[in-house]
């Protein structure tokens, strides 16, 4: 594992750093759906990180956002790759934005490593090992009720799927002391594993939008399940990451929605 967090952690340096030079100088920007944007640079992005996990591992299985599954001759691991989530933030020159890298081994979340280069944070989760931001230990917060809980959310980028998204927003905005809408997912997590945030949902989300950050919210002391309550999937299409003290009251809000 040591030589695994070592190559993971240089691929989401190598590819922030990518992000952070390529911010005012994105030479295309093109639309997957009417509002999924993706850029160069997010391809850019994914080919620094592959070509770092292939160089090391080559046998491994590489799920990316961009480019879809390399399956490797060793079914056991699979890294999971977003190589720039909140694409829409970075195209508008908003600095929230993230390189995430995941783990599994045996189907199980082994790693996860996200950097942030706007504000050069480096989050990183070992499976019984803990969480960390720059080296220093991950918690989450101790707030005890949703009217003292500041939450976050996503938005689909399919706007008929928006009805469900904007209930759940009103219901917990009116429980909640805020909901901030920041725009990656990923992110979201990691703030959830370090306090900033005491809760996240999102009804719609991909699996290279969770895997690093599940991890994270876990080894940090959260709770990580579907908006039901349900058992998490990386594949499960859905999330809710708390402080686990604020779950049940989370999943009784959203009940129905």
């Amino acid at each position: 594992m040591q030589r695994v967090r070592s190559v993971a952690v240089e691929a989401a340096r190598a590819a922030g750093e990518i992000l952070r030079s390529r911010v005012d100088s994105i030479r295309e920007v093109r639309h997957k759906s009417a509002f999924d944007l993706v850029t160069d640079v997010d391809v850019q992005s994914e080919h620094e990180v592959s070509s770092r996990l292939l160089a090391a591992f080559p046998t491994h299985t590489i799920l990316g956002e961009e480019s879809g599954t390399r399956v490797g001759s060793d079914p056991r691991f699979r890294w999971i790759v977003d190589p720039l989530d909140g694409t829409t933030n970075y195209a508008h020159g908003f600095p929230f934005f993230c390189v995430s890298i995941a783990l599994e081994v045996d189907g199980e979340l082994a790693l996860g490593v996200a950097y942030a280069p706007s504000l050069d944070e480096l989050f990183v989760a070992e499976a019984g090992r803990g969480a960390t931001v720059n080296d220093r230990p991950l918690r989450v917060s101790s707030v005890p009720d949703l009217p003292h809980a500041l939450l976050a959310t996503g938005f689909p980028y399919d706007r008929s799927e928006f009805p469900r998204a904007l209930k759940s927003f009103e219901v917990l905005s009116l429980r909640s002391q805020a909901v901030r809408r920041a725009g990656s997912a990923v992110l979201d997590l990691c703030y959830v594993a370090c306090g900033r945030l005491d809760g996240y949902w999102e009804h719609i989300v991909r699996p290279w939008d969770l895997a690093a950050g599940a991890l994270m919210v876990r080894e940090a002391g959260g709770v990580v399940s579907a908006t039901d309550g349900s058992a998490f999937s990386v594949e499960g299409g859905q999330v809710l990451a708390t402080n686990g003290v604020l779950h049940e009251a989370m999943v009784e809000a959203l009940a129905g929605l």
